[in-house]
């Protein structure tokens, strides 16, 4: 059976979308996800991602690891959403949509999309790294060598070990390039590998740096291996609020694949 599907991406890290209003899609089926999600034999993508009819918003998002399980929220895919729920006139300008983790609102204009982020209350400063959760799990680490930087290896490495082990964390590289401004590799679990951009990983590493006082803005330009995002927030004595997630959202094309 002949289905459609569109490919986004947002500063790289790209993405399988289906319209599953319908609930037509088995969610159970991790083999097809990962199969639609492989490189060689599928469309490709670091992700795939049902949009949902929601009973409290305007559409639910349900993401998917390449690996083909279900998993903690996308800040990247979370932004296409948008643009994709968008494209099928869901909304126009401003939309509230229900994740894994809770509602989310969005705005987009001519393909900038800004997304508000959950609150972040914990951010957990150790000697060699920072680790928060802003959606998904992440482990932040400062490093200098950062164009020659292993992220691999070296990801893998701290994704599997202690104090994470079997339920694992996304894992951010960081360097400095000024007081308002970084640049961030990752390496995300369930991809098992770096990929060009993480959403929930720069607006951890934006978060991590003002906790290590490395800036005292309040939004940070992250430059990341396939563009440039914005995070703004508002400290606050527990943590950080009106965390907004911010930069283009691209539809790539619009195809079929039989399955």
């Amino acid at each position: 059976m002949t289905h459609t599907f569109f490919k986004y991406q947002g500063t790289g890290n790209d993405f399988v979308f289906i319209d599953n209003r319908k609930e037509l899609f088995n969610k159970n089926n991790t083999k097809l996800i990962a199969h639609l999600c492989n490189r060689r034999f599928g469309i490709g993508a670091d992700g795939l991602i049902l949009l949902e009819n929601d009973e409290d918003a305007d559409f639910k998002m349900v993401y998917f690891n390449a690996d083909g399980n279900e998993s903690t929220m996308c800040g990247n895919g979370g932004r296409c959403i948008v643009a994709f729920a968008n494209k099928l006139n869901i909304f126009k300008n401003k939309t509230t949509f229900n994740a894994i983790d809770g509602l989310h609102e969005a705005t987009i204009d001519n393909g900038f999309v800004k997304l508000k982020m959950k609150d972040v209350d914990d951010v957990e400063v150790f000697k060699d790294y920072v680790f928060l959760n802003t959606g998904s799990p992440h482990h932040v680490t400062l490093v200098e060598n950062i164009k020659e930087y292993n992220v691999k290896n070296e990801g893998a490495k701290i994704r599997y070990g202690a104090p994470y082990n079997k339920v694992g964390t996304n894992v951010n590289f960081v360097k400095q390039i000024d007081s308002e401004t970084f640049s961030v590799r990752t390496y995300e679990r369930g991809v098992e590998d770096e990929t060009l951009s993480c959403g929930t990983g720069v607006t951890a590493v934006a978060l991590a740096m003002h906790t290590l006082e490395k800036t005292n803005t309040e939004v940070v330009t992250l430059n990341v291996e396939g563009g440039t995002l914005k995070v703004s927030f508002e400290k606050t004595e527990k943590g950080y609020k009106n965390i907004w997630l911010q930069g283009p959202a691209t539809l790539v094309f619009k195809g079929e694949i039989e399955w």
